[in-house]
């Protein structure tokens, strides 16, 4: 159960990320891919800062989410140049 939850923590997270950085997606895959990597940059930059918000699955998302902005916003970076 816990790579499902994964998964979709993945999706959600990549999803969100896709929308509120507007412009062109990248697919369901790259979504999820996103939002996986996502979780590790969130994790990691809110590690640094000695931050977690709790919250389970929603506090996984929110984290997700904020490291899969960051993400997409590198490679539209890197896209660009």
């Amino acid at each position: 159960m816990g790579f499902l939850a994964w998964i979709i923590t993945g999706l959600i997270a990549g999803w969100l990320a896709g929308k509120v950085m507007k412009g062109g997606g990248y697919g369901v895959i790259v979504d999820i891919i996103l939002g996986l990597l996502g979780g590790l940059v969130g994790g990691w930059l809110f590690g640094l800062i000695g931050i977690w918000p709790g919250g389970g699955m929603i506090g996984a998302i929110i984290v997700s989410f904020i490291g899969a902005v960051i993400l997409v916003w590198l490679t539209r970076l890197i896209k660009k140049a």
